[in-house]
């Protein structure tokens, strides 16, 4: 029975997401599109946070990244706190289209949508820490490193970041959907979030802040580098989110009761 206390058990929190999803779909595109770009702003901040504790910091050296990870949190504690539209965390929607709760046509609405308003919310942030003068700090040189490395990637790095990624990223709201207040909820999330980071994979929300901001603060990267970027890890994203967390746990959860 359910106290009303408890964490939600995994087939309510299975509900709970194909619900949301439903909510999603059916949002007005203007709304929609205003919570993306807060989205992409609230990433942004967590990208920005963890570029400023790697400053002075190897990039490759665990326990700093791991660090910049907790701190990277802050973005997505800011979307699921807040309230805002995540592309990477809406690959859970597929749940709901899977269970014809939504169309196709809703769900790609919602992802183009959200994937967009991300984008400017990323962009936009980018250039006011350009324009705040950090970038011209040692905090620009950290932004040019990191963003050189991510369009050093190759296509199946790319991808394959992007999808373990996105895992960890849809574990975390499927974590957050088990809390009864908001401190279990920030708890929950914070650990697969933080990993993620740790572990160097790809987010296509992140890359759309730290790749420009890398530019501006002189990166020498070419607009098809980011392009190429963002592309395969958004596959990648989606690939994880979509198929290894939504639909693994649609089967798990909800497959014979749709049957």
């Amino acid at each position: 029975m359910d106290s009303g206390n408890d964490a939600y058990k995994p087939a309510q929190i299975a509900d709970l997401i194909e619900t949301v999803g439903v909510a999603k779909a059916a949002l007005p595109l203007g709304q929609m599109l205003a919570l993306a770009i807060l989205a992409g702003a609230f990433i942004g901040f967590g990208a920005a946070a963890y570029t400023m504790v790697m400053t002075g910091a190897d990039l490759a050296f665990g326990p700093a990244r791991l660090l910049g990870g907790v701190v990277f949190s802050l973005g997505l504690i800011l979307v699921l706190v807040g309230g805002a539209e995540l592309f990477t965390g809406n690959a859970l929607m597929t749940m709901a289209f899977v269970d014809g709760k939504i169309t196709l046509a809703a769900l790609l609405r919602n992802w183009t949508a959200v994937y967009l308003g991300n984008l400017i919310g990323a962009v936009a942030l980018a250039v006011a820490f350009a324009l705040s003068g950090l970038l011209d700090a040692p905090f620009g040189t950290t932004a040019q490193r990191i963003a050189q490395g991510k369009v050093a990637l190759g296509p199946a790095e790319a991808v394959v970041r992007g999808a373990l990624c996105n895992a960890l990223v849809c574990l975390a709201v499927w974590l957050s959907f088990s809390a009864r207040s908001t401190t279990d909820r920030i708890l929950a999330l914070l650990w697969p979030v933080s990993a993620f980071v740790l572990l160097g994979l790809e987010h296509s929300v992140a890359n759309m802040y730290l790749l420009p901001a890398g530019i501006l603060a002189g990166a020498d990267i070419g607009g098809a580098a980011v392009a190429r970027n963002l592309i395969w890890v958004s596959l990648g994203n989606i690939v994880g989110g979509a198929g290894g967390v939504a639909l693994a746990y649609r089967y798990a959860f909800l497959f014979r009761r749709a049957a």
